[in-house]
């Protein structure tokens, strides 16, 4: 039964907790593209970060996300 229940946790529903911005959250994104689209991001303009390490736009669909990650979110501010 435990091989079961580990698979069912591992399983493309299971819900990550992650830290965005600070603040912990739950997801059920598999990446750091999926995550944006959940957050109501979609396709804004923004910086982010997993774990400390940049992560440009091109590899955010390929990053994949692990319960623990600290995700920072970055929107350009404008003015002087």
């Amino acid at each position: 039964m435990g091989e079961c229940r580990q698979k069912l946790m591992l399983g493309t529903n299971a819900v990550l907790e992650v830290i965005v911005n600070g603040e912990p959250a739950r997801t059920r994104a598999r990446t750091l593209a999926e995550l944006l689209v959940e957050l109501g991001y979609g396709d804004a303009k923004v910086a982010t970060a997993r774990n400390g390490d940049f992560v440009p736009l091109r590899k955010r669909d390929t990053v994949e996300l692990t319960g623990g990650d600290t995700i920072e979110i970055v929107s350009p501010r404008q003015g002087g």
